[in-house]
């Protein structure tokens, strides 16, 4: 190739981009792969954070947790076990004394949804699933209520019994409405947050009115 001796690179020509290699050792966890653990410890690694978002409920407080790394598995056993709990009887059963498996679970989904969709149209900054996230996990504390409930009605279901569950219903009712705008109102602009609120409070309100009216067949 004769003709390339006599091609010359202009000394003006910027060299663009990085070419310095940087000193120092890469961490642990940028090499490390999920997709390399073992199952027990994929498990062990989520079961310990629904723990504790689980956490963040019981003790409410303002923190990113329950939006920065969001999840469903949560609030779904929540809603399966106080749909469980408030099973009454069989599903062919006329005399049934709650509401039925199905109904329960899409109360729960369907009005978390709307609340969501509430929350987005208001001008919420979360996203559709963050959203989700915190309302199923808030639930926590009625499902604890459900639970105390269904041991109460254990012993009898006379005026004592009733206003036990009364104040345990009412208390959790105070709780998971405080837990959810706890971490969903500081989303919402400052002139929009009743607005949102409201919708919450209906929403528990709805859940706490079957745990308090539920009776075994």
């Amino acid at each position: 190739f004769p003709g390339l001796a006599d091609v010359s690179i202009s000394q003006d020509i910027p060299v663009e981009g990085e070419i310095t290699v940087p000193v120092g050792s890469r961490s642990p966890d940028e090499d490390y792969s999920t997709l390399d653990e073992p199952v027990r410890d994929t498990i062990m690694r989520d079961l310990k954070a629904v723990g504790k978002k689980f956490v963040h409920v019981m003790y409410p407080r303002k923190s990113s947790a329950l939006l920065r790394d969001w999840d469903l598995w949560g609030p779904l056993v929540l809603c399966v076990s106080l749909a469980l709990m408030l099973q009454g009887g069989s599903a062919d059963s006329k005399d049934d004394g709650g509401p039925q498996f199905a109904e329960v679970f899409v109360i729960i989904w369907f009005g978390a949804v709307v609340i969501t969709l509430n929350s987005k149209l208001l001008g919420g900054t979360i996203s559709f699933f963050q959203s989700l996230c915190v309302l199923g996990y808030c639930v926590l504390p009625l499902t604890v209520a459900m639970l105390v409930c269904r041991l109460v009605l254990l012993a009898g279901a006379g005026t004592i019994s009733f206003i036990v569950r009364l104040v345990v219903v009412l208390a959790m009712f105070g709780w998971s409405t405080l837990a959810s705008t706890a971490f969903l109102a500081d989303s919402q602009p400052p002139n929009r947050k009743a607005l949102v609120v409201y919708p919450i409070f209906l929403f528990y309100f709805v859940i706490s009115w079957m745990i308090l009216t539920f009776t075994p067949q």
